[in-house]
């Protein structure tokens, strides 16, 4: 299934990028709910802007540096930004969405995070922001500008509007886009599709997933497919924790799965994808693309069981000599997926006469695991964004450094065992 969509707006920086508003309801005045994917009438957008040039800016005027102007928008989703190393607050980061339909991210600085009463899918109007530059590494919108509440922003919810917003819009990518894109460190789009294995379970009335078990690791796989090939899907901390609870509350077992703002990676030569901290998980028929989906996985039932997801995960033998290399070589290239270490104990694991060994002589397992990939935020150390100033515009690769520096340690560990017989 191929979701489209348009957005010709004029302060999008990708207008040709496919994206589709969700036809989840939106309320105006306690009247029936109307669909938002029939509200942005064109004559009604015009009217509006005619209406409220003077009083209200659209996002798709905001331009970098100071406005003392009102914002209307949604709040479609917020969440923290911390250093991946120190876990220090840099702060809120938010989509917004206002009437035509325009996303936008939004920015609280770590100072005035509480400040605001911030609640994912109100309404509410902003006067006096700041513009700053969009950050070049995992945007999730097309904007060019990111909306910073300043020290003098005013912020107020609206409660029933007189005027109809979205409650939500995804920007969706292909296998083959995912694939282009992959390791780039780019814009963060969304997958939709359905599910094949959970942590290795297939999908009966019977699963049951080990919670306890993926709070330890942070994380899970889910293998999933449209009619493109299997891929594999890890969600991290917050999105294995929101994954587990939504599997759990439906009462039965759900199979469509809709992931936003995933990070395409290699794994192995292959491709995955990741969650970031700015992810979502929607199952079935949570949102309208999701919806959209099961009425085609419906009619499609041949393309949808063409491939056995058991062959994906069928393990392949590789020598402890083609592990290591293979370790080795990713992490020369900055790869920051690796670890390898005991699973008693999670401590370093070197490589014995035949095998993989635990480096802690207390630890009473000898059970060496390898783990994929490492916490997904460790590509997102988020940008800093004061008033007044534009967002820092790159990243750090301090997790491709310590893959090096494990790398050498490896080696170090071979030529010392080899220099003591």
């Amino acid at each position: 299934m191929e979701s489209t969509g348009n957005s010709s707006i004029s302060g999008d920086r990708k207008a040709s990028k496919k994206t589709v508003a969700s036809s989840t309801t939106a309320k105006t005045n306690g009247k029936s709910p109307v669909s938002s994917r029939n509200s942005m009438n064109p004559n009604t957008v015009t009217a509006l802007s005619s209406a409220h040039a003077n009083q209200v800016m659209f996002f798709r005027d905001v331009s970098l540096g100071p406005r003392e102007t009102e914002l209307r928008f949604r709040l479609i989703h917020l969440w923290e930004t911390r250093n991946i190393y120190t876990k220090t607050l840099i702060g809120q980061e938010m989509l917004l969405i206002d009437e035509e339909g325009t996303v936008i991210q939004g920015f609280v600085p770590a100072g005035r995070v509480g400040t605001f009463d911030l609640v994912a899918g109100s309404v509410y109007k902003l006067s006096n922001f700041f513009g700053c530059r969009d950050k070049a590494h995992f945007s999730v919108a097309d904007h060019i500008a990111i909306v910073s509440f300043s020290w003098n922003s005013d912020v107020s919810i609206r409660e029933n509007p007189p005027f109809l917003i979205p409650e939500d819009r995804f920007r969706f990518h292909s296998f083959e886009e995912f694939m282009a894109n992959c390791d780039s460190k780019g814009d963060l789009y969304d997958y939709v599709g359905h599910m094949r294995l959970v942590n290795g379970q297939t999908l009966t009335d019977h699963i049951v997933l080990e919670e306890v078990a993926i709070a330890e690791k942070r994380h899970l796989c889910v293998h999933v497919q449209t009619h493109e090939p299997v891929m594999k899907l890890y969600l991290w901390d917050n999105a294995a924790s929101e994954f587990c609870q939504k599997f759990k509350s439906y009462g039965r077992t759900p199979h469509v799965l809709l992931v936003t703002t995933v990070n395409p990676k290699h794994l192995g030569g292959t491709l995955c994808l990741t969650s970031m901290s700015s992810s979502r998980v929607v199952m079935d028929d949570d949102v309208q693309p999701s919806k959209d989906y099961i009425e085609w996985l419906s009619s499609n039932t041949g393309s949808a069981n063409r491939i056995a997801a058991e062959v994906v995960t069928k393990p392949e033998k590789v020598t402890l000599e083609e592990l290591f290399s293979y370790i080795k070589q990713e992490a020369s290239k900055g790869s920051s997926w690796y670890y390898v270490s005991c699973g008693g104990c999670n401590s370093k694991a070197v490589k014995g006469p035949t095998s993989l060994m635990c480096n802690n002589k207390k630890c009473e397992k000898s059970e060496v695991t390898v783990e994929a990939p490492l916490p997904a935020t460790s590509d997102d150390i988020p940008t800093t964004m004061g008033d007044g100033s534009a967002p820092s515009s790159g990243f750090g690769d301090a997790a491709g450094d310590r893959d090096r520096k494990a790398a050498d340690n490896l080696e170090s560990d071979d030529a010392k065992r080899s220099k003591s017989g």
